[in-house]
């Protein structure tokens, strides 16, 4: 045996994962097919967005609180400022699904939330332009989330707790054996106890065929803007916001860097073949709604796309991850498909599947994350 376990892909999940599985034994090695938070990963883009307002699963929520204490012990482990609390804004119309939707889940969930009407929307944050019907959910919670600084810091954590870290290491292989879990790179191999599959965009060849079905590997991009004012988009004064409606929709950060915005349209993942090989550029299409949108929701933004990136993800067909075993009897745990929406909950999703992998408890309520899910016999 080479060790208890490996984590394949040093990612969102991963490196959260390799991160809790070294404060549980320092038999943990984290493979990585580049270097940790490298700039073709999801993990690209500088930040994420936390929140604990949302649309649906409540079994969600305890991840989510369980995620923002690890988020502060990762910090506090490292030295490392990972999440800007700005709190975060949701906008939509006043009667539509989307914010009655966000209530309800807040609601049953019990989750802090101010509802904020058009006028005192207006009042608070000019920055937005808004529609006669809208309103916000206000979450004092939300905040952003630096995502190389998470992801390094993690992985030096766990080095520093004793794991091992091989970098520019792909994996070709996973096979199980009456021992373990056989794993290769080129010609080298190793044999552990147990596997976790992280791998994101790059995971659908480590997977069983029933889980390949269920998967697509998605082309997500970003875009960044230069305010007018940058004192106005500054985090103490720009919260995080998504805004959804039917013909439009769009989620942002503030201007952490001091200059740029993140704001970019929502749930424009396309299919892509190949992580590796598609197109970085925005097209014509994507520049022109993208303009369009921003020139109608921010109009404090010079509408010019000063920064775009595209990056490969996971999906599932159900948007919901994978997180749990491949099968019963198997030594492979998969922590992949997050579907454009895992980095906030990465460190609790990263604990569960440490603890789960090590055979150190597990979690119930988790039934929406499990991949057997989509066996159909």
């Amino acid at each position: 045996m080479d060790g208890k376990l490996a984590v394949i892909g040093l990612g969102s999940i991963g490196s959260m994962a390799l991160w809790q599985a070294s404060h549980l034994t320092d038999s943990v090695t984290g493979f990585e097919a580049q270097s940790p938070a490298h700039g073709r990963s999801a993990v690209g883009g500088d930040t994420r967005l936390f929140r604990m307002i949302y649309r649906g699963v409540p079994d969600l929520y305890p991840i989510l609180e369980r995620s923002r204490d690890l988020w502060a012990e990762l910090e506090a482990e490292t030295g490392q400022d990972i999440l800007t609390r700005c709190g975060g804004l949701s906008i939509g119309t006043a009667d539509g699904p989307y914010i009655r939707s966000l209530l309800e889940t807040a609601r049953a969930n019990g989750a802090a939330h101010e509802v904020l009407s058009r006028d005192e929307m207006a009042e608070r944050y000019p920055q937005h332009n808004l529609r006669p019907d809208d309103c916000a959910v206000y979450d004092p919670n939300a905040g952003v989330l630096r995502t190389d600084r998470a992801v390094t810091a993690a992985v030096a954590a766990a080095q520093a707790n004793g794991a091992t870290v091989h970098s520019n290491t792909p994996i070709d292989s996973i096979t199980e054996t009456g021992d373990g879990v056989v794993i290769t790179s080129g010609e080298k191999s190793w044999i552990f106890e147990n596997v976790i599959v992280s791998s994101g965009g790059w995971s659908q060849r480590l997977m069983p065929d029933y889980l390949k079905a269920a998967t697509q590997t998605k082309r997500v991009f970003l875009t960044w803007f230069v305010a007018s004012d940058a004192s106005e988009f500054s985090p103490d004064r720009f919260p995080t916001f998504n805004r959804m409606y039917e013909d439009s929709s769009m989620y942002g950060a503030p201007a952490v860097d001091g200059v740029t915005v993140k704001a970019t349209l929502d749930g424009r993942g396309t299919v892509t073949p190949d992580p590796d090989g598609f197109p970085r550029e925005l097209s014509t299409s994507e520049i022109a709604e993208t303009i369009e949108t921003i020139s109608e929701f921010i109009p404090g933004l010079i509408p010019t796309i000063v920064r775009s990136d595209a990056f490969p993800d996971l999906y599932t067909t159900d948007r919901n991850p994978l997180l749990g075993w491949f099968s019963q009897s198997s030594r492979i745990y998969g922590a992949t498909g997050f579907s454009g929406g895992g980095f906030k909950n990465a460190t609790g999703y990263g604990h569960i599947a440490a603890y789960e992998a090590l055979g150190k408890g597990t979690v119930d309520g988790l039934d929406f994350v499990r991949p057997e899910r989509f066996k159909t016999s």
